[in-house]
């Protein structure tokens, strides 16, 4: 696992997967499975890991975190760069510090949350899980009203961000107020595209983010790398052909829900067992897990 600071450059040799979290029958991480999957998008080229969202680490037990970080640190290759997340609540995030600050993360992000919280209280509750981690963090920006442009550029002025993680989904991506505020005020490099191929190529490109992350890139990571290398060469109608064979999947996610339908996804297409949700998400009807079946195998024969 890569122990040193998370550079820039990064983004533009690897999509950020974010990849769901492999549990067993009796619903305990499983690092036999973990090691598939992790091993499955590592041979794909990619070098970067994100556990978040993707892998329910909003209702992680607090009592299995730090046996996570240990799995995390010994399966991935050593120039692979891996983030694990923290909170949302305020309370958990500083125990996960405690624990985050003997290992060799270079960051973690903080899970996003609007639940009991203001933009002052959220930027505080930052600069305090920082300072106790000892290291910068990224700050997800996933909907409007978590925090403004202006004060995520506070936080990187104030050397707390290692980048953004911009999520805000639009109708139309290219039309985007709060990301035109963000960029004249924070250096691209430091803002990645977070919601996958969908948007990458305009975000690449009209707005200059710096690289995406990828759930979808759990089952073709070597697409979506290619995907990424044709925005870099500004191959643009190749990228565009690329975010295309992405699509049948995503529509899906975004039909039925994100988290659940590429969970499920990896597991269908047999690149790892990931087991049954863990709560508070479940399962996905048998008629609806046919087309997540086929769309993901679809995907994952794109040579």
């Amino acid at each position: 696992m890569q122990t040193t600071p998370v550079r820039m450059e990064q983004f533009r040799s690897s999509v950020l997967a974010v990849p769901p979290l492999a549990r067993d029958e009796n619903d305990k991480i499983c690092a036999e499975e973990n090691e598939r999957l992790i091993h499955h998008i590592e041979g794909g080229g990619v070098s970067m890991l994100l556990y978040g969202g993707n892998a329910n680490l909003y209702h992680i037990r607090p009592s299995e975190y730090a046996s996570l970080l240990e799995m995390l640190e010994a399966t991935a290759a050593n120039d692979t760069l891996v983030i694990p997340s923290v909170g949302p609540s305020f309370g958990l995030m500083m125990d996960q510090a405690d624990i985050l600050k003997n290992t060799r993360f270079p960051t973690a992000m903080v899970l996003p949350t609007k639940a009991v919280m203001t933009e002052a209280g959220l930027m505080n509750g930052f600069r305090k899980f920082v300072d106790a981690f000892g290291r910068p963090a990224v700050l997800y920006i996933k909907e409007e009203g978590y925090i403004s442009p202006e004060g995520a550029a506070e936080l990187v002025r104030d050397g707390l961000v290692s980048f953004i993680k911009y999520a805000i989904v639009r109708k139309d991506p290219a039309d985007d107020d709060f990301l035109d505020r963000l960029v004249s005020l924070v250096d691209t490099p430091l803002i990645c595209s977070g919601i996958g191929e969908q948007p990458a190529l305009i975000h690449m490109t009209k707005f200059r983010l710096n690289g995406y992350t990828s759930g979808c890139v759990c089952v073709n990571p070597a697409l979506s790398q290619r995907m990424l290398r044709a925005i870099t060469s500004k191959e643009y109608d190749l990228a565009e052909k690329i975010r295309k064979i992405f699509l049948p999947l995503e529509e899906l996610r975004n039909e039925i829900h994100p988290i659940r339908v590429l969970h499920e996804a990896v597991t269908l297409c047999d690149i790892a067992k990931t087991g049954r949700h863990f709560p508070l998400l479940s399962g996905i009807t048998e008629s609806t897990a046919d087309r997540v079946r086929d769309a993901a195998m679809e995907l994952l024969a794109v040579g």
